[in-house]
């Protein structure tokens, strides 16, 4: 029987512009990593441009098997996690932004990447577009350590041109390894970090736990957990959930749900994504404007975001999201951004006590939603490669009204 090892290191929760981040049985061998909130200002301010334009990005590069070749956006702020990364022999730490839905791993924005023994150029160019970001460069193999965790030969791309990613070093890749067909040049896909850390016996069970705890609490840290979950940090047992069989969203972490507003269904069953890259919850135009209608919001052209009054906030229902035949509940507060932190999303009013939504307008020709980190961070999380399905539990701060 093999032991359950929790192992630390830190991540930073940073403010990124124009970006596109256990019940475990004992005999199987995780490593957990912990998470921490830092928030950087960026300038710019419309995050539902940036969460916009990377759902649409997505969508079109599924249809068409074309992961490389979408326009990108510029001057929006997308808030991501990062990872702090070592790679190579000597190491160097590189901060990377935890991607869900992408396969490729890639360095050389803020920080240019050294070669050190372990790296060896392949001579093939990779490529991948986000929607809010790009990027492209060489390949290179080289060895990736998480932690206690060591990946060799793991596939990464060196950035020669990037758009999109100040604040970050690149982004680690964790959604499937279908995400990385045609990014590099001369190979159909590459094997992504989580099929490495398994295929080489680094894990017993390709899956990912994740814990956010949302940004507006005191302390707010978070866990990552690799190759399997942990029950302590949930408060109900976990839902688990097949990937749709609808495309495109099937070729990412890809469910099937519905969402009522109090006793309103706002969107029938529909099939979308879940995904740590993107801030808000994303759904159709009509369950959007559902929404809007039923919360009396407006739409503040400032911030991009539905915007309430103090009244219309002590009125507000619960938003129901039905997955796997289990109610996941949003709170009135788990429906709002954090007041605290207003000014990084272009609030310059006087009334730090502004209230804006976080569900926002997905818009034309793309998935029935995007569930992002503020739609996580109310619940645990288990992206599950082995047995093709994603799972979701209560936490401590499902019902928390730090916003």
């Amino acid at each position: 029987m093999l032991p359950l090892t929790t192992l630390k290191t830190v991540l930073s929760f940073l403010l990124v512009v124009g970006s596109p981040v256990f019940s475990i049985p004992l005999n199987t061998r995780t490593t957990a990593v912990s998470l921490a909130a830092k928030f950087k200002a960026a300038g710019a301010t419309n995050i539902v441009a940036g969460d916009r334009a990377r759902a649409q990005a997505l969508h079109h590069a599924a249809k068409t098997g074309k992961y490389y070749a979408n326009a990108s956006i510029t001057n929006v702020v997308v808030i991501g996690y990062t990872i702090q990364v070592g790679i190579g022999n000597p190491m160097k730490h590189y901060g990377l932004l935890v991607d869900s839905a992408s396969g490729n791993t890639w360095i050389g924005a803020d920080q240019e990447y050294t070669i050190t023994s372990t790296s060896t150029g392949t001579g093939d160019a990779v490529a991948v577009s986000y929607g809010s970001g790009n990027f492209s460069g060489q390949e290179y193999l080289d060895t990736i350590t998480l932690s206690s965790l060591s990946v060799s030969k793991q596939s990464i791309g060196v950035a020669n041109e990037y758009q999109g990613f100040r604040g970050v070093d690149g982004v680690l890749g964790i959604g499937p390894m279908s995400l990385t067909k045609g990014t590099v040049s001369n190979t159909d896909t590459v094997p992504t970090i989580m099929d490495n850390l398994f295929s080489q016996n680094s894990i017993n069970s390709e899956i990912l736990g994740v814990y956010f705890v949302p940004v507006s609490e005191e302390d707010p840290t978070g866990t990552l957990t690799f190759g399997g979950s942990n029950s302590s940090l949930m408060t109900s047992d976990i839902t688990y959930t097949p990937i749709t069989s609808a495309s495109p969203a099937c070729n990412y972490w890809g469910i099937d749900q519905s969402i009522t507003y109090g006793d309103s269904t706002i969107l029938s069953s529909a099939a979308g994504i879940v995904d740590t890259a993107t801030v808000l919850i994303l759904i159709a135009t009509d369950a959007f404007d559902a929404y809007k209608n039923v919360t009396g919001a407006t739409l503040d052209e400032t911030t991009g975001l539905l915007k309430i009054t103090s009244d219309q906030y002590s009125n507000l229902k619960p938003l129901i999201f039905t997955i796997g035949g289990t109610a996941f509940t949003l709170t009135p507060n788990a429906q709002i951004w954090p007041r605290s932190m207003n000014n990084v999303i272009g609030d310059t009013s006087s009334n730090s006590d502004d209230i804006y939504l976080i569900v926002a307008d997905i818009g034309n020709d793309t998935f029935g939603f995007v569930n992002g980190y503020t739609f996580l961070e109310r619940f645990y999380s288990i992206f599950d490669t082995t047995n093709k399905r994603v799972g979701f539990a209560t936490t401590a701060y499902t019902e928390s009204t730090s916003n």
